[in-house]
């Protein structure tokens, strides 16, 4: 499957992967849309510090249609019917996307574009668990169900979305940060004494292939999908017809970085984790330095300045575990190490 016909990216744009510290959804928008300003791409942040229903996985799982979810002690299991911690999810959501509307609303010059994070279908049916405890991944049928499902509740979410941001073009990052484990049968099951069964690769493919074709429907403009830059199957994320890949680029091997410069010359976009940010108590890597991770391996590879259109450089990793001044820091560092790299495209 192609993938979309992309915009032109004409330059190099800076964004991050959704989780924000903090509870206050009204600061967090404010400051997101303030520092990711036009041509950057500013997110509907996740804030998981506010607790149950506002982690990643809970809130991909509220989006699910005819399958409902609890908390055990264990984490989250699909039930037969909607209880009080879905209902905490999807009520955490609709203030998200309230507060947008209203974020919004009172700009002079919104920005036009916005992205919204997913657990992808794979991950989420490795955190998700059934009536006996046991992972989801372990059963086929499950695993079908929650893509479905996904699929369905995915586009309803886009068009919500939309709604609170007439005009705006959507972006999709489907976070996938268990595929590694999932696709080499690493996952351990309830008990801890064994491990499940790896899922075909194949099963992947089509898994993604499903989620981002209901996102298109629904009017995404771009759909990425996040993973670790450990084992990234980027050949089954290309094959989907996803527009591009977001990863890591500490630990990425040569073969990898000649993937991914296929990938950028055949159109697609890479959303380059060029910022580490594992420490909030860490000095932020130096502007020259954050431009030269991205930029040596490109030279290295043949690719011309003028492909640098292609990226938008994302930190290594999540912000929840920072301050919000941190994590603010942060966003102020990569428009920067975006306007560094714009100057080389520029010759």
């Amino acid at each position: 499957m192609a993938a979309s016909t992309l915009p032109d990216p004409g330059q190099v744009t800076a964004t991050a992967l959704g989780p924000w510290p903090g509870e206050d959804p009204v600061e967090t928008t404010r400051i997101v849309r303030g520092e990711l300003g036009s041509p950057h791409l500013p997110f509907l942040a996740e804030l998981p510090d506010r607790g149950v229903g506002s982690d990643a996985l809970g809130r991909t799982a509220s989006l699910l249609v005819e399958l409902a979810v609890d908390v055990q002690p264990y984490g989250w299991r699909i039930v037969d019917r909607p209880g009080k911690d879905l209902m905490r999810a999807r009520s955490a959501l609709s203030t998200d996307i309230n507060v947008l509307a209203d974020v919004i609303g009172a700009e002079d010059s919104p920005a036009g574009d916005l992205k919204v994070q997913l657990r992808g279908p794979l991950s989420l049916a490795a955190g998700l668990h059934l009536h006996n405890g046991e992972r989801a991944l372990i059963d086929y049928g499950a695993r079908r169900d929650i893509a479905s499902s996904l699929a369905a509740g995915a586009g309803s979410y886009l068009q919500r979305v939309a709604a609170a941001a007439p005009g705006a073009r959507i972006v999709v990052q489907i976070d996938e940060p268990e595929i590694a484990s999932v696709l080499a049968g690493t996952i351990p099951t309830s008990s801890g004494y064994r491990t499940l069964r790896s899922v075909p690769g194949q099963e992947a493919t089509d898994s993604w292939q499903l989620l981002v074709e209901a996102l298109r429907a629904a009017g995404a403009v771009e759909i990425v999908v996040a993973v670790p830059e450990i084992e990234a199957p980027f050949d089954r994320i290309l094959a989907s017809g996803a527009d591009g890949i977001a990863v890591p680029l500490r630990a990425l091997t040569s073969r990898q970085w000649e993937q991914l410069a296929g990938a950028v010359e055949a159109g697609r976009r890479l959303w380059a984790g060029a910022l580490d940010v594992g420490s909030p108590s860490a000095t932020l890597p130096r502007v020259a330095d954050a431009v030269e991770t991205v930029w040596r391996p490109w030279r290295q590879l043949g690719l011309p300045a003028s492909t640098l259109g292609a990226l938008r450089v994302t930190p290594a990793e999540g912000l929840a575990r920072h301050s919000p001044s941190s994590a603010t820091a942060v966003l102020t560092r990569l428009t920067q190490v975006a306007d560094g790299l714009n100057q080389l495209a520029l010759g």
